[in-house]
């Protein structure tokens, strides 16, 4: 492995578990055993850092949508899926970190917004139209208007003025909305694959 892909995936590693602004240049050298000026010659400052971290966040959600459609029954099991997916991220998960990226890194933060505002759109309109068609979902619903909740509801949970650091597990934050939104969503036919679905993954 590249030293630069070394160091971005070290950073990558330390501030998903304690958040950004708490981890410096120097702890990023002393946990890979180089020195700061090694991490310069990769990236020119903690922005390019962040920036490159960000980029394996983007790449990860990319590969996990697509994952979790390939791999779908049907529209409800692809949200099932993708929150076995949210689940294992949020074991490690410092919630800290969006709110670090929009206060200290705000160049970061916007591409980061801007990515989840265009793909996450897309991935989620598919899905909706595709639990439409197959009888799922209510084709009364404005799809438009609830792929726009279903955005802002999965990053309700980093919102620190409504769930401080601690109150509760993200992972039990995803599934209460999560379960929340589909039961919004479904036709009779769906409500009877969340049951199955709810089952299957008490086993």
């Amino acid at each position: 492995m590249e030293i630069g892909e070394r160091i971005v995936q070290k950073a990558h590693e330390l501030f998903m578990r304690y958040g950004i602004r708490s981890i410096s240049m120097d702890e990023i050298a002393k946990e890979l055993g180089i020195s700061k000026k090694t991490i310069y010659h990769s990236y020119k400052d903690k922005e390019a850092l962040v920036d490159g971290v960000l980029d394996i966040e983007i790449n990860r959600m990319e590969c996990d949508c697509s994952q979790t459609k390939h791999e779908a029954e049907n529209a409800v099991h692809e949200l099932f899926l993708a929150l076995d997916i949210m689940e294992e991220l949020f074991a490690g998960f410092n919630p800290s970190i969006l709110f670090d990226l929009e206060k200290y890194h705000p160049k970061a933060f916007t591409k980061f917004t801007e990515h989840h505002n265009a793909y996450l759109y897309e991935t989620i309109k598919e899905n909706l139209e595709k639990g439409i068609e197959e009888g799922n979902y209510r084709q009364e619903i404005d799809v438009d208007i609830i792929t726009k909740f279903r955005i802002g509801s999965m990053f309700l949970i980093f919102n620190l003025n409504y769930f401080p650091h601690g109150s509760y597990p993200l992972s039990k934050l995803c599934v209460e909305i999560t379960d929340n939104f589909l039961h919004g969503l479904v036709t009779p036919k769906g409500q009877e694959l969340i049951d199955k679905y709810k089952q299957e993954r008490k086993k």
